[in-house]
């Protein structure tokens, strides 16, 4: 089975250290904060093998130089992080990537960024899916195009509901807010609402979160949603996501 250590890093960012104990081999998701990925995996006596980047930016890769330096681990990344990070393999849709015993399957979540990409580990039940979804929300389009993000999020929506999604950031009760006014009438929404809410005021984390609550309250994995057309506007999804994440924007 395999061993998932999540910790806080920089501001907002979770750290992702996976560990297979059959074969030893480590793997970050990303690299926000080299020095603290060394220091949670020495505290547990696990050897870095390999990093896993999902996109390009510096709170995603930047630490992959000196955790290279360090370990002498391989890094695997769509083309893009080769802007500050050479990696090792470039991988796009479609490929696949091993921990031991346990293959990832690489799928295009591009729109944040237009190659990023998320790793679904289908044997596990977990994807790794960076800035392209949050719990209650999605990373904000910096690059891409509505169509794009928007098929994007369509490929997270297709993997089985009880699929847990891993995160980049702790934003989750900002996106609720914005969920609730974007869809206010959504009581599996409210609920969820309380339920970060309290989680926060604990100092508890709210990700990961599994699809199946998403599918039912993330306005943007909704946008095919005629309740929410009917509110926002749009004459297919990807407009009305268009609209939610141009609000999203400015709320």
């Amino acid at each position: 089975m395999l061993e998932i250590h999540q910790f806080p890093c920089l501001s907002d960012n979770y750290g992702y250290l996976v560990h297979d104990p059959e074969s030893g081999e480590t793997v970050c998701i990303d690299t926000p904060d080299a020095e603290a990925y060394l220091r949670e995996a020495g505290h547990r006596e696990w050897q870095i093998t390999q990093i896993w980047n999902t996109h390009w930016h510096p709170d995603h890769a930047g630490g992959n130089a000196a955790i290279k330096a360090a370990t002498h681990c391989t890094v695997t990344a769509p083309a893009e992080v080769e802007r500050i990070a050479v990696p090792d393999r470039v991988v796009a849709h479609g490929d696949t990537v091993r921990l031991g015993g346990f293959t990832a399957q690489v799928i295009d979540v591009s729109g944040h960024t237009n190659g990023h990409v998320a790793f679904y580990l289908p044997e596990a039940g977990v994807a790794f899916v960076g800035d392209a979804v949050f719990a209650l929300g999605c990373g904000r389009m910096f690059e891409g195009q509505p169509d794009q993000f928007w098929a994007s999020l369509e490929r997270v929506k297709a993997l089985p509901p009880e699929t847990l999604l891993y995160c980049a950031h702790e934003y989750t009760a900002s996106n609720a807010r914005f969920a609730l006014h974007a869809d206010p009438d959504n009581a599996a929404l409210a609920d969820y609402a309380e339920h970060i809410a309290k989680a926060r005021a604990a100092g508890r984390p709210t990700v990961p979160t599994p699809l199946s609550r998403e599918l039912a309250t993330n306005p943007f994995l909704r946008a095919d949603d005629p309740a929410l057309q009917a509110r926002w506007g749009g004459a297919t999804p990807a407009e009305t996501f268009a609209a939610l994440r141009a609000a999203k924007d400015t709320f």
